[in-house]
């Protein structure tokens, strides 16, 4: 994913300081901008900016970008901005994985005013799954896996999914080569049914029919 490392805002030298004609503190911007949903197209940091003059709620849409760089959620709310004021603000932005936190964004050359904030890449808000008894032919003790993927619109559940499953693939297949025989097993090789030949494999009694239907195929002898 990609996420805000570090925050540059005129006039302010610590994230305790206020800004005269805003109305939030600069403790409650920093939380504002790290609600960021966005999209980076290059694999180098860019910086985006802000740059208003009030009265104006600044939101995520303000914020100007170039083609590499989108951003999901406009209507978030960063800061307002009163008559006379203005609001003028540098973000860099860099892709990644994870969690970091601002003191490791914070690099030994970065200028006084340069504020290092806590990094969220992951794209993933929130999951959610059920395990559940199934059916499966005449067989009724198998499991039955239902997942729900929450995430924060650069990537589709979906795809979070897959990927999720290659990263663990990857970090497993270390074991994978401990032994020859386990290296050279051969595992899951029965080709899948179709749905068809399960279909034609079940009994009438699985068919889940009316009692006429049933009656009838019965005295049929199928």
């Amino acid at each position: 994913g990609a996420a805000i490392t570090n925050i540059q805002i005129d006039g302010v030298l610590h994230e305790f300081s206020t800004i005269p004609g805003v109305r939030e503190d600069v403790t409650q911007i920093i939380l504002n901008i790290k609600g960021l949903a966005l999209k980076l197209y290059a694999e180098e940091e860019k910086t985006l900016e802000i740059d208003i003059t009030g009265p104006a709620t600044v939101t995520a849409g303000d914020i100007i970008v170039d083609s590499d760089v989108e951003i999901l959620n406009k209507d978030l709310v960063i800061c307002s901005v009163a008559e006379g004021a203005t609001f003028h603000a540098r973000l860099t932005v860099k892709p990644g994985r994870g969690y970091v936190q601002a003191d490791e964004n914070k690099k030994e050359d970065m200028p006084i005013g340069v504020l290092p904030v806590d990094s969220i890449y992951t794209p993933v808000r929130r999951v959610n799954y059920q395990v559940e008894n199934t059916r499966v032919g005449r067989r009724d003790d198998f499991d039955k896996l239902t997942m729900e993927i929450w995430t924060d619109g650069s990537i589709i559940p979906q795809e979070a999914l897959s990927l999720a499953a290659k990263i663990m693939t990857e970090h497993l297949d270390i074991f994978v080569n401990l032994t020859d025989e386990a290296k050279n097993a051969e595992i899951m090789v029965e080709k899948e049914e179709t749905q068809k030949e399960k279909m034609l494999e079940m009994t009438i009694e699985e068919l889940d029919l009316s009692v006429r239907s049933y009656n009838c195929l019965k005295r049929a002898g199928i």
